[in-house]
Order: C-alpha cells, then structure tokens, then sequence
C-alpha cells in the first residue's frame, strides 16, 4: 500500500514516519509540509537520516491522490475538518491523528474544543480507531479517528471494569501525568524547559476534552458514565501514567480484576497485565514502554478504604499516536497487526 503523510514535521508525524519507513507491507511516497517543504525529511528529525532521501513536499490533492492509497493527516485540532473529506471525496482512505473526527456528537466540538464542527456528517462514518474495542470496524474503516493519547490510557484501564459491571460508573476519577511531548513540537511558555523542568504541574483540571472521548467509548459497554479527569504535566518527555480511582459495587478479589482484564484483553497483543510482588516495577511504569506500542496495565484493592486503583502506563507517541494508528493501518490492510510494531521498550533509560 502506498502511504502518505500530511502534517509530517511534528513529534506524531516523526514517529509515523520512523514506523512506517521500517514497515515491510507499505511504501511511503510523499510526506507534506508547509513550513518545510523542499527540506530533507532527515534534516527535521535526524532520527531517520540514512533511513531516506525523501523531501517535504507542499500539500497538493491532486498529487496525494496520484501517488497514495491512504493518507495519514497529523495536522493540528481544527485543521482536518476541512481537510478530510477532500481526500474522501477522491477514494483515499484516511488515518486521521488528530481530534477531528473522534467525537459522535457535534456539539461537543462546541463544547470541549470551541468550534462548530464544519462536517457533522462525517463523524457517524468515522471508527474510532483503539483496536482493542474496535477491530471489526477497522477492518472495512475508510475514515479511522485514532484516539487522543490520554483518552487511551483511560479508556484501556476501565473497559475491564465496565463491561465486567464491577465498579459504580459515577464515581470515577483519572489521575494521568504525562510528558511534555504531548504538547507537540511548537514551544509555549507551559512547554518552555525552565518553566516545566523539576516541576509537577496540574493543567484543565476540571473539563477536559479527553473526557467527551472516554465516557463516548466506555458507556456502550456498560451503561452511562461519568468521569473525572485532572492531567499533570511532569518532568519527562515521553509517556503516560494514569492513576484510575474507582470504587467498586461489591468487594473484588485479585482473581476477580485478573479474569476481568483476561476476558477483555486475552487477544489483545499490545496489552501487558503488569502486577508483581518484587522488583522495582511492580506495577507499570511509562519508562518501561518508551518507544514501543504497549500499553501495561496494573490494580491494587484498597480494602480498607473500599476503593479499586488501576494503572495503565503508555508511551503517548507511539500507543498513544503513531504506533496506535500503525496498528490501524494493519488491520485495515488484513495483515499481523504488530506488523513494524514488534519492539521493546530500553532498559536502562
């Protein structure tokens, strides 16, 4: 399959191109950029020097539809509304990395994003693209919406929980920290080094967008649900780690979590159940999946405060973007979904 990239001089679109380069089923043809068109794409992320002698190209329809099959649009929020349903309209297939399409309901672009949604038609049609619940709708997908990152990390640590009906779905409270390259690569005073390093920063404490996302993909698996959601922003680059608070309807047992967690993720090879009784990770730890399409989950039963905690750790460009939207393009294609996926994270780090 031919491959195509728009949006490619961010952090997302470097990782797209880091995986797809290495990827043994597709070719990747063009790759566009308006501030860097003409550039080597090595001269952008020096990562992939060596890996190829592509250059950004200016955006071009007419010239995406010549020489793609499917395009990846890693643009920013707002951008691919408009952009989307051009490359529909001419028979490519379309990835799309950003919050664009994820949403069912228009108005809650007005409502968790600040604009009204220019092509609401589209948002029935689009799958939103975490495999884990959505594999059979990937498969025929034409518009796949990949998930936000920190939606990911929720969303993989409660499913268990509701589908299983094991916790009280009005009380549930994400704790996530997450590095700064979920961000994206255009600096701001929040992003600049000083201000962020030796800190632990709480950001859009109440309100976040990611919430629509969450409670849109756990209420069909079990009824309405509500959350609450407060990221930090904390000293490292890469990665997520979310502290889930949830409170369970009935008192659990480890081999009622771990059946739970079996039944729902049993297939699901991009997921590790991380708990030990030894060792310095005994439960996950973002260091541990840098660099990889993992995601590790983990709980513990407070008894004595009658509360369940679940941990899901990820690498917010990988799982939770590029490598998440990789392993959509696999199933789209019929092949391994781990295709150009199968790595490990570094140990030491």
């Amino acid at each position: 399959m031919k491959i195509g990239i728009i949006g490619g001089s961010g952090y997302v679109g470097s990782e797209l191109l880091r995986l797809l380069l290495m990827h043994p089923k597709v070719e990747l043809t063009m790759v566009t950029s308006r501030q860097n068109a003409g550039e080597f794409i090595f001269n952008i992320h020096p990562n992939l020097r060596g890996l190829t002698q592509l250059k950004f190209m200016p955006q071009n329809i007419v010239e995406l539809q010549k020489n793609c099959d499917l395009i990846f649009t890693a643009t920013p929020h707002g951008d691919s509304q408009n952009l989307v349903p051009q490359l529909l309209e001419t028979g490519l297939k379309v990835i799309d990395m950003s919050a664009d399409f994820r949403l069912k309901n228009p108005a809650d672009y007005e409502t968790y994003y600040g604009y009204k949604h220019t092509h609401p038609e589209l948002l029935k049609k689009a799958i939103y693209g975490l495999p884990e619940l959505h594999r059979d709708e990937i498969k025929n997908a034409t518009l796949i919406a990949c998930p936000g990152c920190e939606a990911t990390a929720a969303i993989l640590g409660l499913a268990p929980l509701i589908k299983a009906d094991l916790i009280d779905k009005e009380k549930i409270i994400v704790d996530l920290k997450v590095g700064s390259s979920g961000g994206g690569s255009k600096p701001t005073i929040t992003s600049h080094h000083p201000e962020r390093f030796s800190g632990v920063r709480p950001y859009k404490v109440v309100g976040h967008r990611h919430i629509a996302e969450i409670e849109q993909e756990l209420t069909p698996l079990g009824g309405p649900v509500k959350i609450s959601f407060t990221p930090h922003a904390v000293n490292m680059v890469r990665g997520i780690l979310a502290t889930i608070h949830a409170f369970p309807k009935h008192p659990l047992t480890n081999k009622d979590l771990w059946k739970a967690l079996r039944d729902t993720y049993g297939n699901a090879p991009f997921i590790r159940l991380v708990k030990y009784l030894k060792g310095p990770y005994q439960l996950p730890d973002p260091k541990i999946v840098t660099g990889t399409n993992f995601c590790d989950i983990g709980f513990e039963i407070d008894e004595h405060a009658g509360r369940l905690i679940m941990f899901t750790a990820l690498d917010n460009m990988v799982k939770g973007a590029a490598g998440q939207g990789v392993q959509c393009l696999n199933i789209l294609m019929g092949i391994d979904e781990t295709t150009s996926l199968k790595s490990t994270g570094f140990h030491p780090l």
